[in-house]
């Protein structure tokens, strides 16, 4: 659902990867459609690796969206971003009432509210992508119940016993021979 889809730090909205380039990418806007290179120094982070803190787990984004796709009826967010500091917290923490309340800020909340609204927007959100994860979701937890109960105990094999090394055996270091090193010679000579 968020594959490809990109935030660039020091730009507005959101971005859709299209290419990539030699020195860098080319991304699409989603906001007005239009394509511009984003060089490798560009801070660039993609919304499917983004997660929320909570006071457990850390929650992916992915999650958060859907979260608000199911409580919005599939609709937009009932307050924006531009909503007061305590509408945005009170509308969060009925979205995700575990969040870190330390470590999300406002400003945070503000970013996914718009981040949903665009998505949604541009038809990247849909009930498909709700029902996939779903179904994703429920395909895991059938297979997590069956591997518990195929899962046969296992004995734990016994270790070998260590044995004590020897005490009494001497070892003889091998004593670094000296180099010989010639004497100066020395000349004499023939008085005349």
């Amino acid at each position: 659902m968020l594959e490809g889809i990109l935030s660039i730090s020091g730009q507005p909205g959101l971005y859709k990867l299209v290419t990539q380039a030699k020195n860098g990418i080319i991304v699409e806007s989603l906001d007005t459609k239009k394509r511009m290179p984003v060089y490798s120094n560009a801070k660039v982070s993609a919304l499917e690796d983004i997660a929320i803190f909570t006071s457990g787990e850390e929650v992916p984004l992915k999650d958060v969206f859907l979260k608000i796709f199911s409580v919005e009826n599939k609709k937009e967010t009932s307050v924006n971003k531009n909503s007061s500091n305590d509408e945005i917290k009170d509308y969060f923490e009925d979205i995700l009432p575990e969040y870190d309340k330390d470590r999300v800020y406002v400003s945070d909340m503000k970013k996914v509210i718009a981040w949903y609204n665009t998505l949604l927007a541009n038809g990247i959100i849909t009930t498909e992508a709700a029902e996939k994860k779903a179904d994703v979701a429920e395909a895991s937890a059938e297979e997590a119940k069956v591997e518990t109960e195929a899962k046969p105990k296992v004995a734990k094999a016994k270790a070998a016993p260590k044995t004590k090394p020897a005490t009494n055996v001497k070892t003889e270091t091998a004593k670094p021979k000296q180099a010989k090193t010639a004497a100066p010679k020395t000349i004499q000579r023939k008085a005349q």
